[in-house]
């Protein structure tokens, strides 16, 4: 029994190493969009302080939006270390962690020519944090990643017999096209999903068109974002 129970551990720490490996990529992209600006912002602050004489609004400007950056970014790097060790008993609302992963994959998806719709549902559900991300993003990743050829992924909840369901339909979208993702670490695989699914407490249905995700639901513990 307790060398099952490490083989089901096991897979699901490979399962969860490659989908941080498949996320590395829109995780940088998460914290370059705020640290970027702060560059481009200090060149311009230096050539106002040269000016003979500075317009001190201007130069005040520039200060608050290097601020407001710096702290955006500061907000990023945590966030981002809360995906790879995560809060424990950390929960969130289904609409805001859906909208969390689709936020970091949209452009991954919509780089290799999928279009991501959420019809929402089922919005104030409370689930655990790191089973949505984890799950959702994961399943995202393997449903595309089998397809041969680019399609529309309509994303809806709804609740049932107390948990809360998230299901993904998929259509092909014609005349749409996309760049490859041979560069990836690794296909996600189904069984990665699942793995993955079976140790966040989650079930995971799936088909050619529909993959279908249930969560149970939660009392608020924790808020999605530290003040």
């Amino acid at each position: 029994m307790e060398s099952t129970d490490l083989t089901v551990a096991a897979r699901a720490e490979g399962a969860r190493y490659a989908l941080l490996r498949r996320l590395a990529p829109a995780m940088r992209h998460h914290l370059v969009v705020n640290l970027q600006p702060i560059g481009m912002i200090y060149e311009v602050l230096e050539r106002r302080l040269q000016s003979p004489a500075p317009d001190l609004d201007q130069v005040r400007d520039s200060a608050a939006r290097i601020n407001g950056f710096t702290r955006a970014a500061v907000r990023s790097c945590l966030d981002v270390i809360t995906w790879l060790s995560p809060e424990e008993g950390a929960t969130s609302t289904l609409a805001e962690g859906v909208e969390e992963c689709l936020g970091l994959l949209n452009g991954n998806l919509n780089f290799r020519g999928f279009t991501l719709t959420n019809e929402g549902g089922a919005p104030d559900a409370t689930v655990a944090r790191h089973a949505i991300r984890s799950v959702l993003t994961a399943a995202l990743l393997a449903c595309t990643d089998v397809l041969a050829r680019p399609a529309d992924l309509v994303l809806a909840a709804r609740h049932s017999e107390g948990r809360v369901l998230v299901s993904i339909a998929l259509a092909d979208a014609p005349g749409c096209s996309g760049f490859s993702n041979e560069g990836a670490y690794r296909p996600l695989l189904w069984a990665d999903v699942q793995a993955i699914a079976d140790a966040e407490g989650a079930r995971v249905t799936h088909s050619p068109a529909s993959v279908e995700l249930s969560f149970a639901l939660l009392t608020p513990a924790v808020a999605l974002t530290p003040d």
